[in-house]
């Protein structure tokens, strides 16, 4: 038997509801409603435009037409604050804004750092829920608030009025105990973060329960179940990467972030670790991401939007074929510096960064883009193989997953610049294993990780890269990204 669901997957540039048939050897999207996100500037505050979000997953739903079950997927971190009416307080501020810069000093006053990731195993990124909150204590919307719900876990909240969170969105709060698996409710406390914020824990496949009649009935939906997926949207693409059973694989799920690691089946909480900046998140069935966060595509994109912003429209196909003809590695910086975190004028922070390196800077588009992508290759190599030496498990093979996939100059640097076979696609692994998760909480017959890749990999195709031989001329870039 076959089932139809929607899969709505959200990202940070943009959202996309794909129709997804599963059955025995049969697994397909369609793509039927896509639309934009991205922040929204409102006084000096970068919001996201969550009823943007929430009317393009509506108008995505109703597209699907007739489908057995809805499951939601996002990015993390971010979320809405409740009263006790269920009313959304404010918009979600965006995890770029500024409001969160010193915070973690703050926090540390509290729970030092080692205590904080011995039970979080969170690593410390500047716009961690826990920060978002610290930031806001003062405000009049966190004295009311009665619940908080992370951005996958507040549109299902809509569209069924039931609440809870997903346990591997939730773990990306760093207020979430990764071994016990439930809230930090003693770290909330005292940090002056009132635990009724925090909402039942969800698993995943549990069903929500159906969208509410009235909600079906005004935008035209089916009174379906909503069925909780892996909620982060890093989560769902592990479930749709089709790597084989015992493979020494690591993942990179590339989009405007990228989060590269390897899968484990319990978190590494160690010092090392810890200094390395690695994170422990909660993956499907009770697996766990340890990875840590790239930047990703965004400092591309951001840096399009800017020519374009500036009269200079450069088209994206294009300006990758004239960057894969420019010399590789001549100038290459540390891409997760934290001057490529807000939006702004990438190209002149790409050439302060190479002057205080000591290296020259591109002065063409062809040659900025270049620069961009193999920083972001250099990136990977650096986390993979900080991955594999804290975890103990070695690297044969990378597989990459998300809308990076499409963009072929940056998969093969990344075989050259990780030294291993890299496999890329599928480029909506999110989607898929969104769809999985909701077929086999269907009854669908798909009993394990393992059963839900290897329809992916039965029904998908992938490009394989080898890695070319330039380990040296890698190793000398790493040097370059310091200042001299």
């Amino acid at each position: 038997m076959s089932l139809r669901v929607a899969a709505v997957d959200l990202g940070g540039s943009s959202g996309r509801v794909m129709a997804a048939t599963v059955g025995p050897g049969q697994l397909s999207l369609d793509e039927v409603h896509r639309f934009g996100n991205g922040p929204m500037r409102l006084g000096p505050t970068l919001y996201w435009d969550i009823l943007a979000l929430y009317q393009g997953t509506l108008t995505g739903i109703a597209a699907a037409g007739d489908v057995a079950a809805v499951g939601i997927d996002s990015w993390g971190v971010d979320y809405g604050l409740l009263d006790g009416t269920g009313a959304l307080l404010a918009n979600p501020v965006h995890h770029r804004d500024s409001r969160t810069d010193g915070i973690a000093d703050l926090v540390r006053e509290t729970v030092p750092d080692q205590e904080l990731y011995d039970v979080t195993g969170l690593q410390q990124l500047p716009f961690n829920t826990l920060y978002q909150l610290v930031s806001e204590r003062d405000t009049e919307r966190f004295r009311v608030a009665e619940r908080l719900l992370l951005v996958p876990d507040l549109l299902a909240y809509w569209l069924t009025g039931s609440v809870g969170v997903e346990r591997t969105v939730a773990s990306t709060t760093q207020l979430y105990d990764v071994r016990a698996g439930t809230w930090a409710a003693d770290i909330a406390k005292r940090l002056d973060i009132p635990p009724r914020l925090l909402p039942p824990l969800r698993d995943t496949g549990d069903i929500i329960g159906p969208i509410r009649p009235r909600i079906a009935a005004e935008s035209g939906l089916p009174e379906c179940p909503v069925v909780v997926v892996g909620s982060h949207d890093t989560a769902s693409a592990l479930v749709g990467t089709p790597a084989e059973p015992g493979a020494n694989f690591a993942f990179i799920s590339s989009g405007t972030w990228s989060l590269a690691g390897v899968e484990l089946d319990r978190p590494v909480l160690t010092g090392d670790a810890m200094r390395a900046n690695f994170t422990n998140e909660t993956g499907v069935d009770g697996t766990i991401r340890f990875l840590r966060n790239v930047m990703g595509l965004w400092v591309l994109s951001e840096t399009l939007r800017t020519w374009q912003a500036n009269g200079t429209p450069v088209e994206l196909a294009d300006v990758l074929r004239d960057a894969a003809a420019e010399p590789g590695l001549r100038a290459v910086v540390d891409i997760n510096a934290p001057e490529f975190l807000p939006p702004g004028d990438m190209t002149a922070r790409i050439a302060a960064v190479c002057r205080a390196t000591g290296q020259r800077p591109p002065d063409t588009p062809a040659a900025t883009v270049r620069c961009i992508l193999d920083s972001l290759a250099l990136a990977y190599r650096r986390t993979l193989r900080q991955a594999a030496e804290l975890s103990g498990r070695p690297v044969d093979v990378v597989h990459i997953v998300g809308g990076g996939t499409r963009n072929e100059l940056l998969s093969q640097l990344t075989a050259d610049a990780c030294g291993v076979p890299v496999l890329a696609g599928p480029g909506e692994a999110a989607a898929l294993g969104n769809a999985l998760v909701q077929a086999r909480a269907l009854g669908a017959d798909l009993p394990d990780l393992a059963a839900m890749r290897a329809l992916v990999r039965a029904t998908h195709d992938v490009r394989r890269y080898e890695p070319a031989e330039s380990r040296a001329a890698w190793d000398d870039a790493e040097a370059c990204v310091r200042e001299p």
